[in-house]
């Protein structure tokens, strides 16, 4: 089995609905980047239907804000929402609205409305068949990723490690709280 990446995973579903009828709504990125990924996609992929856009604030929602964007999400027929944000915050959101959405399904894509408004570079072919892509987003943004990779990248060697040399084995959502 392969990876599969949301940048990558991402233009193909519009591609493949923009002769159905889904709708999608884009949630994340800077002031005005799901707006701008609207455009871009629509004009990618005629046909394709954008039932709303909306690019959070980098503080946590109010109350009022969060049933606002319910609100908005559900109102507009959305079938899919994309969540553009960083990890974990995109999980967390997922988390927190996923069972208030009248939606179909809700993917997190990450980077990729960065990558698909040209806003970041792919990383180059070779770095990604070394599963390198983490340090070409680290050198592309280094100010914003060295504390999350300054921990993870050691972690992940540790827990690798141990996992390959059968000193300790992990399951996905075991030894977590």
């Amino acid at each position: 089995m392969e990876q599969i990446k949301g940048p990558d995973l991402f233009p193909k579903v519009c591609e493949l609905t923009s002769k159905m009828d889904v709708r999608h709504f884009f949630c994340g990125g800077r002031e005005g980047v799901a707006d701008d990924l609207a455009r871009r996609m629509s004009d990618r992929f005629p046909g394709l239907k954008v039932a709303g856009t909306y690019c959070p604030p980098f503080r946590p929602l109010t109350d009022r804000e969060k049933d606002e964007l319910v609100e908005a999400i559900n109102s507009s027929g959305t079938d899919i929402v994309w969540v553009g944000l960083s990890t974990p915050k995109q999980e967390k959101w997922i988390g927190e609205f996923h069972d208030k959405l009248n939606t179909k399904l809700i993917f997190s894509v990450g980077a990729a409305f960065d990558y698909h408004t040209g806003r970041l570079m792919f990383s180059p072919v070779l770095f990604q068949r070394l599963g390198l892509e983490w340090f070409h987003r680290l050198i592309s943004e280094p100010r914003r990723l060295w504390r999350r990779y300054f921990k993870i990248v050691p972690l992940f060697i540790i827990y690798s490690s141990l996992q390959l040399t059968r000193l300790k084995t992990y399951e996905i959502g075991k030894d977590r709280k």
